[in-house]
């Protein structure tokens, strides 16, 4: 397959801080996404539920985040990616202020939807924009980097929100998100100014926009590659996250470690990804898109096994870092071949793979959360590993078979 000359040759004049600013706007958004995970127990006593119940904390976020991202991608084709991230950053500052001022858990639900809703824009589009302006060969390692971002904000989040529910205070994560997307957003504003015309491009389309979204997204649905990436990352997002979720509540019950030492545990699977990013140019070359998905898919079910049938609490250690590492080996060739899906719809094909991951994510959550009271938090891990093996092994098969891009 040889690549049309744009995506060979890239943009030019894009400023050094174009890229790094995304990356701390996904930053905020993976605090967000995970900030709630080490809080479900706090939240369960607190609002006398049920740890499933209190799940849905995570569940309604994901589903709205999936869901909106169909609609961001051909907004961001159509006004622009870098602009519309940038006001989509800042809605999310707002809709994380309501999360924080939350007065009971309803409210709190219908808080964290909105917050989904409003970061549904920052991956997807970051990841267009980049396929945009950055030429496919050199375009792997630097979505890794940009990456690092939301790998280092998905630790965080788990980090202080086990602060938060060992402190009885799970308000003041959301204040310090708010904060973090307001300042990222005026920044955005000003860099977006500064872009180059070919990396600010609006595409022209006639007609109504129900229609046009449908239209684009019918086209993406015909190819048998795209709905190749998008079943295998909807499976994927379900079974690892499904398993994810709950690794911090299973630590602190199974050990009795504290949310804080449960959450600290869950940040190695941020320090297995952001091993990936860095060593990203020499694992691509070395393990090729093949290898990186097989592999990925075996650590992170060796990983998964370990943290559920571990007998002491430090066998989570390797198995968070592990679960990382491996996750972001098999996430990134995915990342890569969906932004080369439909590259003439290039944002609203990133934000369908995106969508089906984070739909993925919630329908996982979801079973899981409906299950983890009957089958416990190790068998939940269990199902997870042998889930994510199986995607692996038939992605990599499918990848193999399609043969290496020019």
């Amino acid at each position: 397959m040889t690549l049309p000359a744009q995506e060979q040759s890239g943009v030019a004049g894009i400023p050094a801080l174009s890229v790094p600013l995304l990356s701390l706007a996904a930053f905020g958004s993976g605090i967000s996404l995970r900030v709630t995970d080490p809080m479900l127990p706090q939240l369960a006593q607190e609002f006398s539920v049920t740890l499933g119940d209190a799940s849905n904390v995570i569940t309604v976020f994901s589903i709205a985040y999936g869901l909106s991202q169909l609609f961001f991608g051909p907004v961001g084709d159509r006004y622009g990616k870098y602009l519309v991230v940038a006001y989509a950053t800042m809605a999310c500052a707002l809709t994380a202020l309501l999360c924080a001022l939350a007065p009971g858990f309803a409210p709190l639900l219908a808080a964290r939807l909105t917050a989904g809703a409003t970061a549904a824009a920052i991956i997807p589009l970051s990841m267009a924009w980049i396929g945009d302006v950055i030429p496919y060969h050199q375009r792997q390692p630097v979505l890794a980097r940009f990456l690092i971002g939301q790998i280092l904000g998905l630790a965080t989040g788990v980090l202080i929100g086990g602060f938060a529910a060992d402190a009885g205070n799970w308000r003041l994560p959301f204040f310090l998100v708010a904060a973090i997307f307001l300042a990222v957003s005026l920044a955005l504003l000003a860099l977006n100014r500064q872009l180059p015309p070919e990396a600010r491009k609006v595409r022209r389309a006639e007609g109504a926009v129900v229609a046009r979204m449908i239209g684009e997204f019918r086209h993406i649905l015909s190819l048998p590659w795209a709905r190749m990436v998008l079943l295998s990352v909807f499976l994927e997002g379900a079974f690892l996250y499904g398993a994810f979720a709950f690794i911090a509540s299973h630590v602190h019950h199974t050990y009795g470690l504290s949310l804080t030492s449960s959450g600290a545990l869950v940040m190695l699977f941020g320090l297995g990804g952001f091993v990936f990013a860095v060593a990203s140019a020499t694992l691509v070359r070395r393990l090729g898109e093949v290898g990186l998905s097989l592999w990925g898919g075996i650590f992170v079910a060796l990983a998964l096994l370990a943290t559920g049938l571990a007998p002491v609490w430090w066998w989570a250690v390797g198995g968070c870092f592990g679960a990382g590492l491996g996750f972001y080996m098999l996430h990134n060739t995915m990342q890569i071949n969906a932004t080369q899906m439909a590259p003439e719809r290039r944002g609203a094909a990133v934000s369908a793979f995106a969508s089906c991951f984070f739909l993925g994510q919630s329908v996982g959550v979801g079973i899981a959360g409906l299950l983890v009271e009957r089958l416990g938090t190790a068998n939940v891990m269990l199902a997870g590993a042998a889930g994510v093996l199986a995607v692996a092994v038939r992605f990599s098969m499918k990848l193999k078979a399609r043969g290496p891009r020019h």
